[in-house]
């Protein structure tokens, strides 16, 4: 079966990356591992660029690094939204005072994205199978419709521990994401592009 997957970067980072040591995780040889019996024609990974942290000023550097492993793998595409960060007020957990200004961070555009493409490579007929990893219940609708209006499979890989409730409602294959799968699905230390050898980030 012809499988497009469609990957929520962040989900998937914050669901089962981090703090651990799978970070440099070979997206291509995960699918394969996952799904057996499919032809992956085509990986989409969704995220956002990263800015530096007073605490972690090496964090954008990490991410450049990956997403250039990333692109060595011929059947995959990066698809990128946006971090937006603005001082907003609001209400303090100890009061007083009532309130305090905090900077708030919002990744943009990676679900909607996501959406998107899962919608137009289905109306377009790009595959037979469509598998997302991500367990965030916001794709229930794109999900639901790709399933029961276009008659497609919809397989969700999922990175968390706990599938989300609102996911499950569908209907729809659920395939958990485990340690031993994410172990035995690492690129090479170092890695080659056209620009020359880069190597895994240090700590990863």
């Amino acid at each position: 079966m012809k499988t497009y997957v469609y990957v929520d970067g962040f989900n998937l980072y914050y669901g089962c990356l981090k703090g651990t040591s799978y970070k440099w995780l070979d997206l291509s040889h995960l699918c394969k591992l996952l799904l057996p019996q499919s032809t992956i024609a085509q990986i989409r990974y969704f995220t956002a660029l990263v800015k530096a942290r007073p605490t972690d000023p090496q964090q954008p550097v990490r991410q450049q690094t990956y997403l250039r492993a990333l692109n060595t793998l011929p059947n995959l595409s990066i698809h990128l939204g946006a971090f937006l960060s603005h001082t907003v007020r609001m209400a303090s957990a100890n009061p007083p005072p009532a309130t305090v200004e905090v900077i708030k961070t919002e990744e943009k555009g990676s679900d909607v994205n996501l959406a998107s493409w899962l919608l137009i490579d289905a109306f377009t007929h790009q595959f037979d199978v469509a598998a997302i990893i991500t367990n965030d219940s916001d794709l229930k609708l794109p999900i639901d419709y790709v399933i029961n209006t276009l008659n497609k499979p919809v397989y969700i890989l999922n990175p968390q521990k706990r599938p989300s409730q609102e996911l499950l409602k569908i209907k729809s294959k659920f395939i958990q994401i485990r340690a031993g799968v994410l172990q035995s699905s690492q690129f090479p230390t170092s890695l080659a592009d056209s620009i020359g050898t880069f190597h895994k980030p240090l700590g990863w």
